[in-house]
């Protein structure tokens, strides 16, 4: 399968409706049910402890909902006990730490606490000036896998291996998902590589 590189559409954030995410059940697009963000004002955290329990996907094996998967000499150990540690944070627009955080927001964090980089804050943007494009049986740990609609890209996750990757999901928080779970076959956009430096 080969990849072709998009022209990543720069959007508000990592997102821009609630409807264009997964999960969010029968009503989403209904003139009552549809909220856009239209500030680009974050909101402020929750002064409420978080709640530090993963919302699970039962499409996902137990092991891989919580990363407790038996690592081989090939996987970057510091990246999964740095993404075990954001598991269950809940979902926050505009957020980027463990009290909150969105998409792009969790992938910037990550990628500054493993690797010392510092990317994008914006998903788009992410891809467009961070990233190469790959063909998505080259995806190794680390590596980014980007979604989108006819506007752009507008959200991004982290890849582990075996089709599994860790994203911000609006309804469940930071979740594992798979590659293949149908939202995210129809709204795949591309698999990359981030190429700038520390």
């Amino acid at each position: 399968m080969t990849t072709v590189v998009l022209s990543a559409t720069v959007l508000s954030s990592c997102h821009t409706t609630r409807e264009e995410y997964p999960d969010r059940g029968p009503g989403w697009g209904t003139g009552k049910h549809r909220t856009e963000h239209t500030t680009t004002t974050p909101s402020t955290p929750s002064t409420t402890t978080r709640n530090t329990t993963p919302r699970v996907d039962s499409s996902v094996p137990t092991e891989w909902q919580t990363l407790d998967v038996k690592l081989s000499r090939h996987d970057n150990r510091k990246l999964y006990y740095e993404l075990k540690k954001w598991l269950g944070t809940p979902y926050r627009y505009g957020g980027h730490d463990r009290e909150g955080t969105d998409c792009s927001g969790l992938v910037m964090q990550v990628y500054k606490e493993v690797y010392g980089i510092t990317l994008e804050r914006n998903s788009a943007r992410m891809c467009e000036n961070n990233c190469k494009a790959i063909d998505r049986d080259k995806l190794r740990n680390g590596d980014l896998v980007f979604f989108g609609n006819d506007r752009g890209i507008n959200h991004v996750g982290i890849y582990l291996r075996d089709g599994y990757f860790v994203h911000a999901s609006s309804s469940r928080g930071v979740i594992v998902s798979h590659l293949d779970q149908p939202y995210f076959t129809t709204h795949f956009r591309t698999a990359a590589t981030v190429t700038t430096p520390k």
